[in-house]
């Protein structure tokens, strides 16, 4: 009696470019070559999903060790190691991005029904196969492969941590706008002769110098000292939570003072450069005519000159 048999093909080929496919097989004989089937399983799988717009993206592939039969020691992992990164190097060293993981690893995520398992077993291709990825897949697609109420639970769990250093991260944020505000007013207070204070100092000492002489607005001290006050009530552990608006506020107030000290930097270093001319021009007088009088420069600026210690440029 005869009949048809109908093969059943692997729908998810069609996600991919033939010519990651290629390079994935290129690099998978290679692999399997050298370790045979303590490779239990070579997946394409992930960001080579057909993107007209970028067909040239990673070629993600994840490989399953055998770590049922075959025992992990150190020099078997460094072997496997050197092996894969000198078969990278011979197929694509660019484009292909190589993951690795045990088998029981594997199973484990698939069990507990584990999000990127279960987009790995929808995505894939098995380019090495020794008879349980495929399997996986069908069993996945007929829906029989389903989370348990612990992995469940357990990734419920991670939700409220997750939010907890959210809140966290935008409390370091607002220590990192405090720092750059720091940094920059060192910096100017620096540019302008004075030697750094001590942080809880710097507002002070910016009203005594740039701000008397009207060389930056007032409101930056306060900006200074809002800064400062929040830095201390942060590391005091005294506030717990700042919003995103609060955090945007400070960080359009802190873009604004950097930005100015960075405008009273940029001045002071063009009048630098400026003195630093007139300087030459005054040395090559003195030196070359060897005039009584400086003809390049003011009478101030000649009797800094004439000093007999190394003059320094006029401020």
């Amino acid at each position: 009696m005869k009949f048809d048999i109908e093969k059943r093909e692997n729908k998810n080929y069609e996600k991919y470019f033939s010519q990651d496919i290629q390079i994935a097989r290129k690099f998978a004989k290679i692999m399997y070559r050298e370790f045979g089937t303590f490779i239990r399983a070579l997946v394409l799988f992930g960001s080579t999903v057909t993107n007209p717009k970028n067909p040239l993206k990673d070629i993600d592939i994840l490989i399953i060790l055998d770590d049922v039969r075959i025992k992990f020691t150190k020099d078997l992992v460094q072997t496997y190691r050197i092996i894969t990164e000198k078969a990278i190097s011979e197929v694509d060293p660019k484009r292909l991005h190589i993951q690795s993981m045990k088998f029981t690893s594997f199973w484990e995520y698939v069990r507990a029904g584990d999000p990127v398992a279960i987009n790995i077993l929808r995505h894939g291709v098995a380019l090495i196969d020794t008879g349980f990825f495929d399997p996986m897949q069908i069993l996945l697609e007929q829906g029989r492969v389903r989370p348990s109420a612990e992995s469940i639970y357990t990734y419920f769990t991670m939700a409220p941590e997750s939010l907890h250093r959210s809140k966290q991260h935008i409390l370091s944020g607002v220590v990192d706008l405090y720092w750059a505000a720091i940094d920059s007013a060192h910096a100017a207070l620096m540019t302008s002769g004075e030697i750094p204070p001590s942080p809880d100092h710097v507002a002070d000492l910016l009203e005594r110098t740039l701000i008397k002489t009207n060389q930056v607005h007032r409101k930056y001290a306060d900006t200074m000292r809002k800064l400062y006050k929040i830095f201390k009530q942060i590391t005091r552990r005294e506030v717990a939570y700042i919003s995103g608006k609060e955090y945007d506020k400070l960080k359009e107030e802190t873009e604004e003072f950097v930005n100015e000290m960075r405008k009273y930097i940029e001045k002071k270093i063009k009048k630098w450069e400026i003195n630093s001319s007139l300087y030459f021009f005054c040395c090559f007088s003195l030196a070359n005519f060897s005039t009584s009088a400086c003809r390049f420069c003011s009478a101030k600026a000649f009797l800094l000159f004439s000093s007999s210690k190394l003059p320094y440029l006029p401020t």
